[in-house]
This record gives structure tokens, C-alpha cells and sequence, in this order.
């Protein structure tokens, strides 16, 4: 079967990996050279994901089986309605039902429509104004920190919050006017109320009418030890071999989920149906499950620890999605632990190095490893960072401890101007997470 990839990142090097694993033909358009991903391709194109015209140029002269959509802006832009046009599956949202990520308010108010658990106080402004200043003096008396968020998309790096990169709520006003005077993410403001708890992520592929939901997975946004400094696009994940986290209950589990199922029957009675990956981004409250926000895709380093233990032929669960059949299948997953760990460019993500680094291939396999390349472009044979993440490594094992050590093991075999958390999948950070549970629920 002939596939076309869009994306070049580490998200997409998981997806390639994944795909070859069965009868596939791949053929990947990228903004830069990923050196992973290109190996594993029959043919690259490099231009800008969001480029309608050389994707639709591209699908024309290899005129794929079925096409699969990696990165968040191209769905955006519309590329999934523009492939089904030319008589491509694509495994993606359309762009009105990636509204669900693209656009903050269309998913909480999506939610408050339907009545689906696990929603919050917030509230979307089109402007700066008194209305806003009023929401969040609002939120003050109650005491509530604010969340602040631009509506559309910032790449994962847009959201500041009280007590975190905000030192109060007279800085979230500030920050909101930031938004309106530069345009950020569309230039429109939604407001939240800050949730207290443990952060944790649910994946499932859907065709529409079913969801199958892969094991949960936590990821570590902070760039620094110890969930400190600025928010990344994730600098780590991990998951376990029963497919649950520690700190989460089997009511915590269920509840999760059918969030996520009452989501999709929202989304086919608003816009006509979602398929594709939906993932769920949710904070564990002393209430239970609560959705900080949705995405239209695969989480990325998340989608590395799924797609690591998927048992199935991914382009199998594919076919399922576009031909709506996932309810034919069972979509199961190896009892593994996963850890992933990204290398970043120092000073990543406020003023990152952008420079040469090596990477020993042969050594990170060695070590039982698996590389993924994200954010660097190959020229001349020499690998580059752009700026971003650069590469993560994974370990797959028994245990979480195992998978950790596969994987800490191989991040010395980068060499660069480059730094990692190597406290990702470290148990003394999970006993964090699991002590914080303990004592927020003893509260309710």
C-alpha cells in the first residue's frame, strides 16, 4: 500500500516507523531533511506542511492509497479536506472538526453544549476590555487562579499560568492584552480557571462512530528538572505495562474515557463526525478528570510510547479509521512500560542554540534504544538543530525502571549543545505525582 506522510517531526518519525512495520510504500512532504524518516521513504518532498498546493502537487504524482496527517497546522489549513477531494482517505480530522483543537472556545463550548463531564469555569473574549478585566477580578475573589490561553494555535508554547509563568492574576491581565496587541494564536483570549492535580494524557483512534483508546501516558511539559521552568512542546513521557498511571483509580480510568466517547458523539451531531487520533489532554482533580484541552492528532513525545507497543499492524488500525470499521478490530497494545526522552538545544525553549550535533546511531541501538529525529535537517550529510527539539530516544521494557535506563543510557550518545530532563520515568518523580493524589483527595 501507498502511503503519503505529512510532517517531519518526531511525532512523524513514530508514524513511519509504525507504518513500516507492515506492507507500505512511504512517501513523506516535510519542511526539513528528518534523516529517520527519509530513510524509511521511497521519495521525500520538502516544503512547508501548510503549503495546499505542494501537498495536493505531491499527492498527484504518487498518488497514494490512503494518507495520514502528522502535525496540527496542516489540519488547520484544511489539507484533509483537500486529499478526500482528490478521492485520498486521510487519517484526520476535517478542519472543521479539528476545531476541536484549533480553536479553544469551539471545544469548551462544544463540551458545555452537551453537557459532557469534566469542563470548567472559563470564559473567551474577542477583545481587551473591562469585560475581561472583570472575569479574572472575578476569579481573584473567589480565589481562583487564572489560566490564559490564545484561542488558536501557538504550538503547544502559548498558555501562561498563575503561579507558574504568571506571578499573579494582574500578570494574566497583562499577558491577555499581550495576546490582543500581537496577535497571538488569532489574537482572541480564553480565560480558564487553573486546575490543581496531576496531569495525564488518553489517546484513541475513531472513525466516527467508535474510539479505541490506547494505554494513558504522562508527559513532562516543563523544560527544566523537577517541572521547572518554561512550558515545551514535552520534554519526556512514559507509560506503564498495565496501561494505566499510578495515581490514576479505575474510576479515574472509565470517567477519562467516556469523556472521550461523549466528546465524539458531540462532535458527529455538531460538524457530522471526527476521525483520526483524538488526544486528551486531562488534569486529575480531587473531583476527578478534568479536560484542560484537546488535540486533533497524535501528542507528540506521546505518540512514541504508543505507537512503540501498538501490536497491531498500525496501517491496519489506518484502514479502520478512514473506512469506519475500528468496531471490526480489536486495537491492542504490548503489556511494555515505555520512556521517552527528547534532547533539546540549550536554551530551548526561550533562546535555543541552533548548531551542529552527532549522533552515534549505532550506539543508541546498541543500548536497545529506539531514535526518533524531530526538529533537524540534514545537509551534506551533517545534521543540524532548527531550533526545537531535536531527537528523542526511547526505552521499551518490563518496567519502568528498565525503560528508563535504556533510555537515559542512550542520551549520551548525542553529542551537541545539547540538554535532556533525566528525571523522566525516574520513580522518585512518579511518587511525586502519586503523593500529590494521596493528599488532594484526602481534601475532598
Amino acid at each position: 500500500m501507498k502511503v503519503l506522510l505529512i510532517g517531519g517531526g518526531a511525532r512523524e518519525s513514530a508514524i513511519a516507523h509504525a507504518l513500516k512495520r507492515g506492507d507500505v510504500e512511504l512517501y513523506t512532504l516535510m519542511k526539513n531533511k528528518n534523516p529517520g524518516i527519509a530513510k524509511l521513504s521511497e521519495e521525500i518532498k520538502i516544503a512547508k506542511e501548510t503549503d495546499l498546493n505542494a501537498i495536493e502537487e505531491f499527492a498527484k504524482k504518487t498518488n497514494p492509497d490512503l494518507a495520514i496527517i502528522g502535525p496540527e497546522a496542516p489540519l488547520e489549513k484544511g489539507a484533509v479536506d483537500l486529499l478526500e477531494s482528490l478521492s485520498i482517505p486521510t487519517v484526520g480530522p476535517s478542519k472543521e472538526a479539528a476545531k476541536i483543537e484549533t480553536d479553544k472556545s469551539f471545544m469548551r463550548n462544544l463540551m458545555k453544549k452537551y453537557g459532557i463531564k469534566g469542563s470548567l469555569l472559563y470564559k473567551t473574549f474577542d477583545s481587551y476590555g473591562e469585560d475581561l478585566i472583570s472575569f479574572i477580578d472575578e476569579l481573584t475573589e473567589k480565589g481562583i487562579k487564572a489560566v490564559v490561553k490564545p484561542v488558536g494555535l501557538t504550538g503547544g508554547k502559548g498558555v501562561k499560568v498563575v503561579g507558574e509563568q504568571l506571578k499573579d492574576n494582574e500578570e494574566a491581565k497583562k499577558y491577555a492584552k499581550e495576546i490582543f496587541e500581537k496577535s497571538i494564536g488569532g489574537g482572541r483570549v480564553i480565560i480558564e480557571e487553573k486546575l490543581e492535580g496531576v496531569e495525564f494524557t488518553l489517546h484513541g483512534f475513531v472513525d466516527s462512530d467508535n474510539i479505541a483508546f490506547t494505554p494513558f501516558v504522562q508527559d513532562h511539559p516543563h523544560a527544566l528538572e523537577g517541572d521547572k521552568g518554561s512550558i515545551t512542546g514535552g520534554m519526556g513521557s512514559y507509560s506503564c505495562p498495565d496501561h494505566k498511571l499510578p495515581f490514576l483509580t479505575d474510576e479515574d480510568v472509565e470517567e477519562a474515557k467516556e469523556i472521550m466517547s461523549e466528546t465524539v458523539k458531540a462532535l458527529k451531531e455538531e460538524v457530522g463526525g471526527y476521525k483520526g487520533i483524538l488526544y486528551g489532554q486531562f488534569m486529575l482533580t480531587k473531583e476527578g478528570p478534568k479536560i484542560i484541552e484537546y488535540n486533533a492528532r497524535f501528542g507528540d513525545p506521546e505518540a512514541m510510547n504508543i505507537l512503540a507497543i501498538l501490536k497491531n499492524n498500525f496501517i491496519d488500525v489506518c484502514e479502520g479509521i478512514v473506512n469506519r470499521s475500528l468496531n471490526k478490530m480489536n486495537v491492542e497494545f504490548e503489556n511494555k512500560a515505555t520512556v521517552c526522552k527528547y534532547i533539546a538545544p540549550k536554551g530551548y525553549p526561550d533562546d535555543p542554540v541552533k548548531g551542529f550535533i552527532e549522533v552515534d546511531e549505532g550506539k543508541i541501538k546498541e543500548v536497545g534504544a529506539i531514535l526518533h529525529y524531530a526538529s533537524v535537517d540534514e545537509r551534506d550529510g551533517k545534521l543540524y538543530m532548527t531550533g526545537s527539539r531535536a531527537l528523542a530516544v526511547v526505552g521499551v521494557a518490563d518496567t519502568i525502571e528498565e525503560a528508563e535506563r535504556i533510555a537515559e543510557e542512550a542520551t549520551k550518545y548525542v553529542r551537541g549543545e545539547v540538554y535532556h530532563r533525566s528525571d523522566v520515568g525516574k520513580k522518585e518523580l512518579i511518587k511525586k505525582r502519586i503523593e500529590k493524589m494521596r493528599k488532594l483527595r484526602q481534601l475532598s
